[in-house]
Parts: structure tokens; sequence; C-alpha cells
């Protein structure tokens, strides 16, 4: 009927947050971890609703990379600042300090987080929430996680386990790169997992199953990051940033990144005749030239590839990104190169957790073992996480 306003099927931990957040908050100094995602269904930001409780004090935001209101590209370290609105000190959780300090939650008896994840290792909200869970542990703060969907689902779980030695902000605990579950989920694994756990409540979510996509939530999206623009973009991710350890452009710098892989000298048709060849499930290639205007290649024109997804439900990202990365090196070796190292190690071992990627992918035999590898962490993970589920399938 014409003038109805639809109904969410789900309800997030901050659609509750007006009804309970007295309850939570009422006498106790609080502050928020949160970005442009931080909304309800009413479109109300969290920072707004926060700071309207008057039973509590608003005492602090806390911002990560992209910054509080998703202002900074990728990479691109921030300080601490004021909140032009509020008045309260912005805490930059991605600059000299990766883990809230003592000074930044000495106002605090409790922190609240709210931010929309994608359920990917490399993904550094994840790691953030880890440093945030670690620092509330140690300095006796409570933290409360507004939970909100996997925009996967809760069934997808892909890649290996990260080694020890590779932690870093694109990965900082034992898990693959497709968690398959929800950012309060996870908090709860992490947590149950430490030696000295926080005080944690997860505000769990209503109505949701992990069958569900985000589409299917009814839920607004808002992006979780510049480059992260539409679900199409979440369902690739996993596999095709592992391009973000090669000299091959990702995409960042046009509309579609992640979706588009390519570089000047990449030979785009035959490496999409060679992909569809291997009729990996639910995915089809095709050849397509772009020039990014920001980021690696920025102003040439790229022969590069566009991945359609044809079958979400059968669709593997991770597996689709290590086929993907075999043939191009394959097709390119004169060309193709891994780029330069970050906290001693190249990118692409930090991306995917050690460093066999880098030398045993390019053989045939290298692939075959290192899916295998993969497929084994991931049905650990599966049996690991399962204490830790809040919803049924």
């Amino acid at each position: 009927m014409r003038g109805e306003v639809s109904i969410n099927k789900v309800r997030t931990g901050a659609d509750q947050l007006a009804e309970i957040g007295s309850a939570l908050l009422r006498g106790k100094r609080y502050g928020l971890l949160t970005n442009p995602t931080g909304i309800d269904a009413k479109y109300r930001s969290t920072i707004d609703m926060c700071a309207a409780f008057s039973e509590g004090k608003f005492t602090a935001c806390f911002a990560c990379e992209h910054g509080l209101r998703s202002e900074k590209q990728a990479g691109v370290q921030f300080e601490d600042e004021l909140d032009p609105v509020y008045g309260v000190p912005v805490y930059s959780l991605y600059g000299s300090n990766r883990k809230p300090t003592a000074h930044m939650l000495s106002d605090l008896d409790v922190m609240i987080v709210d931010i929309q994840d994608l359920g990917v290792r490399f993904y550094t909200y994840l790691t953030t929430l880890i440093h945030v869970i670690e620092a509330c542990a140690e300095h006796g703060v409570t933290l409360i996680v507004l939970d909100r969907p996997n925009p996967l689902g809760g069934n997808k779980i892909e890649g290996g386990f990260l080694n020890e030695q590779y932690r870093s902000m694109v990965g900082a605990w034992k898990m693959p790169m497709l968690t398959g579950m929800t950012i309060g989920e996870f908090a709860r694994l992490v947590n149950g997992q430490r030696a000295a756990p926080c005080d944690l409540q997860v505000i769990p979510l209503i109505g949701w199953s992990r069958e569900m996509e985000y589409p299917d939530t009814g839920l607004p999206w808002l992006m979780p990051s510049p480059n992260m623009p539409t679900i199409d973009t979440v369902r690739v991710y996993a596999g095709h940033c592992l391009f973000e350890g090669t000299n091959l452009s990702e995409g960042r710098g046009t509309t579609k990144p992640f979706e588009l892989i390519g570089a000047p000298w990449l030979k785009g048709e035959q490496l999409c005749k060679v992909m569809n060849a291997l009729q990996l499930p639910g995915v089809h290639f095709h050849p397509y030239t772009f020039t990014p205007m920001f980021s690696k290649h920025q102003g040439d024109l790229c022969h590069g590839i566009f991945t359609y997804v044809i079958d979400r439900k059968t669709y593997q990202s991770v597996e689709t990104g290590l086929h993907l990365l075999h043939y191009v090196m394959a097709l390119h070796d004169q060309h193709f190169e891994w780029l330069g190292k970050d906290l001693g190690y190249p990118f692409i071992d930090l991306l995917t957790g050690d460093n066999r990627v880098r030398l045993q992918l390019h053989e045939s035999q290298g692939l075959t073992d290192i899916a295998e590898a993969w497929s084994r962490d991931s049905e650990q993970w599966r049996r690991i996480r399962e204490p830790f589920l809040l919803y049924e399938e």
C-alpha cells in the first residue's frame, strides 16, 4: 500500500539502544567506538543516541581505520582530535596507538562498540576490536558490543589460520579469512579464549538467522569503508584483497573496487578464458579495461577482468582469489611482483597469515596443497567457533 513504511526483518543492537540504554548506562561514564555505519533502522547515529542519554556521561569517542566519519582513505593514519559536535575527545586507534591506553580509558566505566564489520580477518575492524577487548580487560572497563549482521551470513567460512609470527593490523587472531561470525559472536570468542577476559555484554540481533545475507535483513546499508560500496564488493573482497599484496590494481580508484583486477600488462581476455574454463562454482569472469583515479597504476589504462558472482550460495571468494592469483602469475611471470615488506614481511604474507602463498602458489601442486590445507583449517574453525555462536541456522 502506498505510504506504508516497510518493517525491517532484523533489529540490530543499535536499534535496541534507545530502549535499553538507560538501564545499561545509568550513572556510568561511557565511550563509543563507531563510524558512519553506527546507525539504527531509523538512520539515527549511535553517537547522537549516546550523547542524548541524560542518565550517564558521554566522555569519549574512539575511531578505527578510516576515521570516525569515514573521512580517511585506506591506510591513512591519524591522531586524536576533538569532536566538533559534542566536544568530547576522539581517540585514534589507527595512529600512534592501535590499542586504547590507560589515559584513554581513565574517564570510562563502559566502552560501547557499534561498527559494521565484514567477518573478514584482514578487514582491520576486527583487529581493533581485539585490542579493545584486551584494553578493557586490563583496565577494568565493561565492554558492550551492539551486534550487527555478518553481511555474508553466518555460514561462510574460508581460508587458513593465521600463523602467530605474522600477527599484524591485518591479522591479529588465529582465525581463517572468512569467520562466519557476527562481530558480537567474534567478540565472545576472543574474550572466551583469553586467559583474562573482560566484562563483556553483547546486545544480540533480533530476527537474524545464519543464512541471511545483508540484503535479506531489510536494514539500511552504509559503506563500512570508502572502498566497500556494495554487497557485491563484500562478496569478492576476501579473495580479491590478496591482490593488495601484488603489483596489480585491485580496483581501488574505480567505482568497482575488488570486483575489478588488472594492470597495464595484464592479458585480460586470455586470463578470463583460463579462469572460466576452470568452472569454479558461482562465478564468471569477463575482460574489462579501466583507469584507476588513485592508488596503484593511477592514471594508467589497465587491462583486467571483472568478476561476476552468479550464484552467491556456491561462490567461494577465497578459493576463487587463490586460483586467480595462481594463473595471473603463470601468465605474467615477467611482470608479476609481490609488493614490499611491512613489519619485516612481504604484505602478502601478512594478508594470508604465512609465507606459503608467496613461496608455493606459482606451482600447480602448491595451489592444491594450499587450498587443501586452508579447507582443513576452515573446518576446524567451524568447530572452534561453535560454543560462542548466538544464532541458529
